[in-house]
């Protein structure tokens, strides 16, 4: 039977936001060959939202339970992965900052193929077919992996699915390790309440804002999504200072795939596009109708963003009642 290792993330305790993603793009492997999905979670103790995993698709919940687990520990992660690896027909992780460190390492420790910031995931006889993009977005790429691959998905590349069960839970003994590398904290940008890679909707703006407390705009456009919508930027208003690295979408900043995206006031530079241009619903407002941004986007507002926003922000407050 076939089996997928899916090898979540957690922070201060809790299951991080694209768990359910990731099991979903495990289940479509596993139930290609009428395999199943182990869900790997490693932590300094218990692991709040593991209970949900079974739900998301997962057969088994596997516990790595380690006091150097508290943090990101990516010798202890990889020596237990590679412990149990050979019972497993692929390894997936999220194509997140943490999972786009771990995944080669785990590659490298198991002598597997590496995919990375893949977006779809399928069988090809008995190699596993993965397709991601490359130069920028600029063109797709597919390959085949064979062996154990080990695949980083990129997040909301997969929609969460309902499988309505519960998973086993299971208890994974941690080898001896030697730590190397120790995390000691995470430092979240104090503006940011949530992850623009984790967000349902992300509300970007650029240079057309004109200058940063404009950014109030697209905040309260977010805020408007009561929780499911983060603010990002593009890399000149960045590099300008108006708003944190940890908001920029782009080549050099944070790949995103959200469920809607708005580009407002950029106009679409390929080192922007490379970052979002996977995202299921863009809308695009700019006052060049001729902006590289329509090309690719599903909606566009040729307009001045100073009035089309506020009435945007009123009509999502007003739908969401």
């Amino acid at each position: 039977m076939t089996t997928i290792l899916a090898v979540l993330e957690q922070r201060d305790g809790a299951l991080r936001k694209g768990a359910a993603e990731l099991i979903a793009a495990a289940r479509q492997l596993a139930d290609a060959q009428g395999g199943t999905v182990d869900a790997l979670v490693f932590g300094a103790g218990a692991v709040s939202g593991t209970d949900a995993l079974g739900a998301a698709g997962a057969d088994r919940l596997l516990a790595a339970t380690h006091a150097d687990f508290a943090h990101y520990c990516p010798d202890g992660i990889v020596a237990t992965v590679a412990g149990i690896a050979a019972g497993y027909r692929a390894i997936v992780t999220a194509a997140t900052a943490t999972g786009k460190d771990l995944a080669p390492r785990i590659a490298a420790a198991i002598g597997a193929p590496c995919g990375m910031d893949v977006t779809a995931v399928s069988l090809s006889g008995e190699a596993i077919r993965v397709v991601r993009p490359v130069y920028a977005g600029k063109a797709i790429q597919t390959l085949e992996l064979t062996g154990t691959p080990v695949i980083a998905v990129r997040p909301a590349a997969y929609p969460p699915i309902s499988a309505g069960k519960t998973a086993e839970a299971v208890a994974v003994t941690v080898p001896p390790f030697t730590r190397r590398l120790t995390v000691t904290g995470i430092a979240a940008p104090e503006q940011a309440t949530i992850d623009v890679t984790e967000a349902r909707v992300v509300v970007s703006g650029g240079r057309g804002l004109g200058e940063a407390d404009k950014f109030a705009l697209l905040e309260e456009l977010a805020a408007a999504f009561e929780g499911d919508a983060a603010v990002g930027a593009s890399r000149a208003v960045v590099d300008a200072g108006w708003i944190g690295h940890g908001a920029q979408v782009g080549q050099t900043g944070k790949t995103v795939a959200p469920e809607l995206y708005f580009a407002i006031g950029i106009s679409g530079a390929i080192q922007h596009l490379a970052g979002m241009r996977t995202a299921r619903t863009i809308v695009a407002i700019n006052r060049d109708k001729d902006a590289p941004i329509f090309k690719v986007a599903d909606y566009g507002i040729v307009g001045d963003l100073f009035e089309v926003v506020p009435v945007l922000t009123a009509a999502v407050k007003a739908a969401r009642g």
